[in-house]
């Protein structure tokens, strides 16, 4: 199996979780702010490094889970910096999910084009180094969220968010077909 298609596959399990999600709870995210969903994948990055370093949790769920849970935070993060938070939720499940496939083909476009120039150097990667360069994207995306959202000479928030949706992609391929 190629590169490609093992990333439509691990997108597709993580589509599959944001559309059942969506079914059980609409689109309540609407009301959270970008620095919220920056706090909430702060907080599954940080659970994958504890079990990382520990070797076991008290909690049955593995990290698999908490990487599909940074890739829809992800998408779920550059939609509201798109939209704007809501007071309510604002729009339908099927707009919602028309913004997660547009986005994560963003995303993916992105990761093509790095997978390209980098050779596919990703896949000489430890998981636990995903997980170090997730954890430094989210504290970027703290400090340039304490500044507005302005840089000056780096890339944005939307770019972070991107980054650590790849990182956890290749996460995920990973542990699916490489363990």
């Amino acid at each position: 199996m190629n590169t490609v298609e093992q990333f439509e596959q691990v997108m597709a399990v993580c589509k599959s979780l944001f559309e059942k999600k969506l079914k059980d709870y609409g689109a309540s995210w609407r009301i959270m702010r970008p620095q919220s969903i920056t706090d909430q994948i702060f907080i599954k990055a940080k659970r994958i490094r504890s079990l990382e370093i520990k070797g076991f949790g008290k909690v049955e769920e593995g990290i698999f889970p908490e990487f599909i849970a940074i890739v829809n935070y992800g998408v779920i993060g550059l939609i509201q910096l798109e939209l704007g938070y809501s007071d309510t939720i604002d729009i339908s499940n099927g707009e919602a999910l028309k913004l997660y496939d547009r986005w994560l083909e963003q995303t993916k476009e992105l990761m093509y084009a790095k997978n390209h120039d980098y050779d596919e150097a990703w896949r000489s990667m430890r998981i636990s180094s995903y997980t170090d360069l997730i954890l430094t994207k989210i504290y970027r995306t703290k400090q340039i969220e304490s500044h507005d959202g302005q840089t000056l000479v780096s890339e944005g928030i939307d770019a972070n968010y991107m980054d650590m949706i790849n990182y956890a992609l290749f996460a995920l391929i990973k542990l699916k077909y490489e363990e």
